[in-house]
C-alpha cells in the first residue's frame, strides 16, 4: 500500500512529471475538441456532403488540431509510464500486471488515434471532393474512432484496478474509471452495428469520454502528490 511518510515534496520526481503530463494531456484533448466541434466537425453517420463541406472549408482548423495531437500522445505516454513506475512493485507483490494492461491501453489508443487524425488530414487534403475517396476515408475514420473506445477501456481498467490495490487512488476514482471503461467498451462493441446512425449508442461513448477526461485529471493529481518518501508495502 502506498503511504505518505511525511517527507517534503520533491519538485521533479518522475511521478510528478507523469502527473503533470496527465493534466497536460487532458487539457490538450479538450482543447482539440474545443477547436473542432464548434467549427462543425461532422458526427458519426453524417452525410457525405456535410463531410465534404467541413473538410474543404476548415482545413486550417483541422491542421491546427492535428498539430497539437503529437504533443498529447507524448504526454499520454509519459503519464502511463509514470503510473507503471509507481504501481509495478505493488503489482509484482500481488502477482498481477494490471498497470501494464493500463499502459498497453494508453499506447494502443495513441496508435489508433494516430489513424483517426491521419484520416482527417487526408480528408482535408483531398482535392476531389465529389470522389468516392471521401466516403471511404470517412468510413475508415468512423471505424477507427469507435474502436478506440476498446483501448480507453483497457487504460482505465488496468490503471484503476492497479491504482486502487496499491493505494494510489481512492475507491471512488477507481469506480468511475471502471464505469467509464464499461461505457467505452460498450460503445466500441455496439457502434459498429449502427455506425451509420449511432443514435443513443453514441451517448455511451460521449459520456465515457467525458468521464475519461475527469479520471485522467484526478489520476494526474494523485501522481503529482507522491514524493521520494512515499513507501510501497504489501498489506495483503
Amino acid at each position: 500500500m502506498l503511504r505518505n511518510s511525511g517527507v517534503e515534496w520533491s519538485t521533479w520526481t518522475f511521478s510528478r512529471i507523469a502527473g503533470l503530463a496527465g493534466l497536460g494531456f487532458a487539457i490538450l484533448i479538450v482543447s482539440v475538441n474545443a477547436l473542432l466541434v464548434p467549427a462543425g466537425l461532422p458526427h458519426l453517420g453524417a452525410e457525405t456532403s456535410d463531410v465534404v463541406q467541413f473538410f474543404s472549408t476548415r482545413k486550417d482548423t483541422v491542421g491546427l488540431a492535428s498539430a497539437l495531437a503529437p504533443i498529447a500522445w507524448v504526454l499520454a505516454t509519459i503519464f502511463g509510464a509514470g503510473a507503471v513506475s509507481v504501481l509495478w512493485r505493488s503489482d509484482r507483490e500481488q502477482g498481477t500486471a494490471w498497470s501494464l494492461v493500463g499502459f498497453a491501453g494508453v499506447i494502443l489508443q495513441n496508435i489508433t488515434f494516430t489513424g483517426v487524425l491521419a484520416t482527417r488530414l487526408a480528408l482535408a487534403s483531398t482535392t476531389a471532393p465529389d470522389s468516392s475517396a471521401i466516403a471511404g476515408l470517412w468510413a475508415l475514420h468512423n471505424a477507427l474512432f469507435v474502436f478506440n473506445g476498446t483501448f480507453l477501456a483497457l487504460a482505465m481498467t488496468g490503471l484503476s484496478v492497479s491504482g486502487r490495490r496499491a493505494g494510489l487512488i481512492r475507491p471512488w476514482l477507481s469506480g468511475i474509471g471502471l464505469l467509464a471503461a464499461v461505457l467505452q467498451l460498450g460503445s466500441a462493441v455496439l457502434s459498429p452495428l449502427v455506425i451509420g446512425d449511432p443514435g443513443p449508442v453514441g451517448l455511451l461513448g460521449l459520456v465515457g469520454w467525458l468521464i475519461w477526461v475527469g479520471w485522467i485529471v484526478a489520476y494526474g493529481v494523485a501522481l503529482t502528490r507522491l514524493t521520494p518518501g512515499v513507501q510501497s508495502r504489501n498489506v495483503g
